[in-house]
């Protein structure tokens, strides 16, 4: 690797995020080092939440970021959530630190925040406070969608096509904030490069426009020339019912944690730090 080269090492980047981001920082000349389960590429470096970090190889290769996006969602009780998902990432942000990488990105969610009520976002909340203690950045990404999308919307794209009839969460009108993949990614980027401002806070990552869930239901149906038939179901039923699905070990494709994310979300996102570092997010499309 010549002098002037720039290496990353990046977990979840078989995730959907993950690998837009791995796609992203490539094009843009980083040698991106994937962390994961699998290691079938000489880029591959064998590691899991539930194992210890790969401290080989942070001594054998120079690294200059981290970024941080997996997140075992097998993992449903919150003993489970705790043990892999916050012990496991602590345990590599550590290391990564002491191995002296320059830069950490934690891709956390703009389901955590004070007060909110998915253990999700909880769990998220304690990585984000072990990043800021050490030097690190943390990214909370709205409702991620592009040109083929994965993670939640997806769900939400395949329920609008292909039921007649589409469950609502609750009355619907819960506000979302949306974030085109390629434009998280832009942001991600950008706080890879030397001298971008001090950022001690966590970013939000994603349209100040919100639209409703009733509104992206929709949409994405009317992407498919279809008109979605919403019948609203109280949210604390739904939840329930995938809650029992989970307990007897089955793993619906949609979560019982969601459900609390989705009805439970940031009343007032903190944009701020958005704006200090201009990251400006575009307008959510059908398409």
């Amino acid at each position: 690797m010549s002098a002037d080269a720039r290496a990353c090492a990046m977990t979840g980047a078989s995730g959907y995020l993950g690998s837009r981001l791995c796609r992203y920082l490539t094009a843009q000349g980083w040698t991106v080092y994937r962390l994961g389960r699998a290691a079938t590429d000489p880029l591959d470096v064998r590691w899991s939440l539930d194992g210890a970090p790969p401290a080989q190889f942070f001594a054998d290769t120079r690294i200059d970021a981290l970024v941080h996006c997996a997140w075992d969602f097998r993992a449903v009780r919150r003993a489970d959530i705790e043990r892999t998902n916050v012990q496991g990432s602590i345990r590599l942000l550590d290391a990564t630190h002491r191995a002296g990488v320059r830069d950490l990105v934690f891709i956390s969610t703009i389901s955590a925040f004070t007060g909110c009520r998915s253990d999700y976002g909880r769990a998220k909340l304690r990585v984000e406070r072990q990043t800021l203690d050490l030097g690190g950045t943390v990214v909370r990404p709205g409702l991620v969608y592009g040109q083929t999308p994965g993670g939640m919307v997806q769900a939400l794209t395949k329920a609008v096509t292909a039921l007649p009839v589409v469950p609502l969460i609750g009355s619907g009108r819960q506000l979302q904030y949306l974030a085109h993949e390629d434009d998280l990614a832009a942001l991600v980027a950008s706080l890879l490069e030397p001298g971008h401002p001090v950022v001690d806070t966590p970013v939000i990552a994603a349209s100040e426009y919100p639209l409703t869930f009733r509104e992206i239901l929709a949409r994405l149906a009317a992407a498919d020339g279809r008109h979605a038939r919403l019948v609203p179901l109280p949210w604390r039923a739904l939840w329930a019912g995938l809650k029992a699905a989970e307990t007897v070990g089955l793993r619906p494709g949609f979560r019982s944690d969601s459900v609390v994310s989705l009805v439970n979300q940031d009343p007032r996102p903190d944009f701020a730090m958005t704006r200090k570092l201009g990251a400006s997010f575009r307008a959510f499309r059908e398409s």
